[in-house]
C-alpha cells in the first residue's frame, strides 16, 4: 500500500517526527538498541500506552525496528533502521540550536 504524503518535504518531516516522544525516542536509539523499559525509563513522564502507540507508528513509517523474543517474560528490543538513523543530523541541529538558545537566554540580564 503506497503512502500519501505531503508535496512539501519539511511537512513530510515533521509529519514523521513531529511528535515530542518521537524525537526522544530518536535520540535514545541513536546510542543503539534498547528495550522498551529503558526507553521509558529514559524517556520519563510518558504513559506506557502513549510510547507504545509512537514506537508502532514510527515502526510502521520505516523509522525502526522491532524484535520480540519468545522469552518468558517477552523481551522486546527496538533499533533504528537506516532510515531513522539518517535523522541524525537533523537532531544534532536540534541540539545545536537548544544548546545556543539557552545560552543566549542566560545571557540576558
Amino acid at each position: 500500500m503506497e503512502k500519501i504524503l505531503p508535496s512539501c518535504p519539511v511537512e513530510t518531516t515533521l509529519l514523521l517526527i513531529s511528535d515530542r516522544w518521537k524525537v526522544l525516542i530518536i535520540r535514545d536509539l541513536l546510542d543503539g538498541t534498547k528495550r522498551f523499559g529503558e526507553l521509558k525509563k529514559s524517556i520519563g513522564n510518558v504513559s506506557q500506552k502513549v510510547l507504545t502507540a509512537n514506537l508502532r507508528s514510527m515502526e510502521d513509517n520505516g523509522l525502526l525496528t522491532r524484535k520480540v523474543y519468545a522469552e518468558v517474560p517477552p523481551r522486546v528490543e527496538y533499533t533504528l533502521t537506516e532510515t531513522g538513523y539518517s535523522l541524525k543530523p537533523i537532531l544534532d541541529a536540534l541540539s545545536e540550536w537548544g544548546t545556543e538558545y539557552k545560552r543566549k537566554i542566560k545571557a540576558v540580564p
